[in-house]
């Protein structure tokens, strides 16, 4: 049950709730100008704070996730399995919890932070903590693919948004199916595997019929490009002599170009020595001699001159050699680059007839492949219609549904004097707000569970809300009824839009009836001029005031819920 909701920021409005029937007014005052708005006053942001403090996931720039209220800490307080909880959740530091209370016979164990005094844990453990302690969730469930999760039950008990108010049975408009089945199933106290039971097979029949559908496509896709391949096959009848002298000018043409590399190699050697070979002088000889105190005589500089002439004679003829080198390598570079081109026109002119014609065995080949595609085809074709193994496969799952279906009839049988309790419930809620039995019927199919509620006079959008409004209450009291710990009904004003006033004073007078009669909790959001009070019962009119425990006002910034406006 909720006691209280809080927040860090001194602007928040905090809220203490009681047992019974609670009751938020949204009200407009004289000063309030044409422009001023209840919708942001914070009835829906409060069941959006219940709801984030309760392990909601949350998106950045949406719900409380905005520039607004960033760094805001809320804090809701809540008994759980007859204790007292408090817990935070920050809208920066969103991905975990921070609990005062009594954790030690928690399944999952926070941390405990001893500067802070408060226990730790991660959103995605609370969930499961929550889904333990107030619906009895096994741990073991929370893996359990089609299982029923806390976040799917609890937003039973606390809608969200128009789209959550338009079916009983779904608490938002693309619910799957089977989650729609599991979760109502497990509030109204049906075995609720039976409906993961029956998802799962109908997982393994649409993975059989997907399996052979596969197989076919990619076996047609694959036919289809064979035939086209033969379509448009040209035999050569010289193919295989083109293909060896294609391969043959391929080798010829790399025997060629490795020899001009080593040509253009040497070439470039033979450059480089051309312009480093240069002569000594005499006279830098003699210096260098006269620096190192000696004196040459001149018989022996006569010498020297005509080694430095026959030096250079030497110098020249390489020079010469170098040249005429020069002009053979880059004649026979440009013969063998000429002759590489003439080979690689000729080798594309023999590839152009190679890709434009196939081999008379190639074509032999895809032939007999497309014939082995086909012939797997037609199996494939035969199995689904008429093998045994497709057949068992059909079979099998067919057989599974049956037994399926029949223990889950065994069981209705069983729980029927427990149904019958909700349906009682339901009978009479409906009757007590239009003078009319409406019905809560339970389809046992052999897809798993058919939920369906009915309240004659049916049609408009009020009359819908009130079959949400009459499943809500019954699924709170079977709660509470249960031995669950979860003893609270949340409705937005969103539920009781569109409908007539009197029932509207049936339907608040009801909760309130049933809230002080049994141990459960009713919270609505209301606006002020919505309250019908004409059409109030004398005594419901006169204690009606008591169980408003917050007036929200557009009067000023600072009336509503978070006490600022944005």
């Amino acid at each position: 049950m909720i006691k209280a909701l809080r927040c860090d920021k001194s602007s928040f409005r905090e809220i203490r709730f009681k047992p019974g029937f609670n009751v938020i007014l949204a009200e407009r005052v004289g000063e309030a100008t044409d422009k001023d708005s209840r919708n942001g006053l914070g009835k829906s942001t409060l069941i959006e704070i219940i709801h984030f403090c309760l392990g909601a996931s949350t998106k950045k720039d949406e719900g409380l996730r905005v520039k607004e209220l960033e760094n805001w800490t809320f804090i809701l307080d809540v008994t759980l399995k007859g204790k007292d909880y408090s817990v935070y959740r920050n809208t920066l530091d969103f991905s975990k919890v921070k609990i005062e209370g009594d954790v030690s016979a928690w399944p999952i164990k926070p941390v405990y932070d001893r500067d802070e005094k408060k226990y730790i844990l991660s959103v995605k453990d609370w969930n499961v903590v929550l889904g333990y302690l107030v619906f009895g969730l096994p741990i073991e469930t929370s893996e359990k693919k089609y299982s029923p999760t806390f976040r799917s039950l609890i937003s039973y008990f606390m809608r969200r948004g128009v789209g959550a108010f338009q079916e009983p049975f779904k608490h938002f408009p693309q619910q799957k199916e089977w989650d729609i089945q599991a979760n109502n199933a497990f509030l109204l106290g049906l075995n609720w595997e039976y409906a993961v039971d029956f998802q799962e097979l109908k997982d393994k029949e649409k993975a059989f019929i997907e399996f052979n559908r596969a197989e076919r496509l990619i076996l047609k896709d694959e036919l289809a490009r064979i035939e086209k391949e033969l379509k448009s096959f040209e035999v050569h009848p010289q193919y295989g002599k083109i293909q060896e002298e294609v391969n043959g000018l391929t080798k010829e043409i790399h025997d060629i170009a490795n020899r001009n590399t080593m040509n253009r190699q040497v070439l470039d050697k033979y450059r480089e020595s051309v312009v480093e070979e240069k002569d000594v002088s005499i006279d830098k000889v003699e210096q260098v001699y006269r620096e190192a105190g000696l004196v040459f005589a001149a018989g022996l500089l006569r010498k020297l001159g005509e080694v430095s002439d026959f030096h250079k004679q030497l110098i020249e003829n390489r020079k010469e050699y170098l040249h005429s080198e020069i002009i053979r390598l880059s004649r026979e570079i440009a013969e063998q680059e000429s002759e590489i081109e003439k080979l690689s026109n000729k080798r594309a002119e023999l590839m152009q007839i190679l890709e434009t014609h196939g081999a008379l065995a190639e074509y032999m080949k895809l032939q007999e492949r497309a014939g082995i595609l086909r012939q797997r085809l037609e199996e494939i074709k035969n199995r689904s219609e008429n093998s045994m193994l497709y057949k068992d496969g059909k079979n099998s799952i067919r057989i599974a549904k049956e037994e399926l279906y029949q223990k889950m009839v065994r069981d209705f049988q069983d729980r029927f004097l427990q149904l019958e309790k909700a349906l009682k419930y339901y009978n009479r809620f409906s009757k007590n707000l239009y003078s009319e039995l409406g019905f809560l019927s339970i389809d046992l199919l052999d897809t798993g569970y058919g939920f369906q509620v009915e309240i004659k006079r049916a049609g408009s959008q009020g009359i819908g809300y009130m079959k949400v409004f009459c499943y809500d209450l019954m699924l709170v009291l079977l709660s509470s009824g249960a031995g669950r710990d979860w003893r609270s009904l949340i409705h937005d004003s969103t539920i009781f839009d569109g409908v007539d006033e009197r029932q509207i004073a049936k339907a608040l007078e009801l909760a309130a009836h049933e809230a002080g009669a049994g141990d459960i909790q009713y919270i609505c959001a209301l606006n002020s001029d919505n309250v019908p009070y004409d059409d109030f019962s004398e005594p419901f009119k006169t204690e009606f005031g008591k169980h408003v425990i917050i007036t929200l006002t557009d009067a000023t910034d600072d009336g509503g819920l978070l006490g600022i406006r944005f």
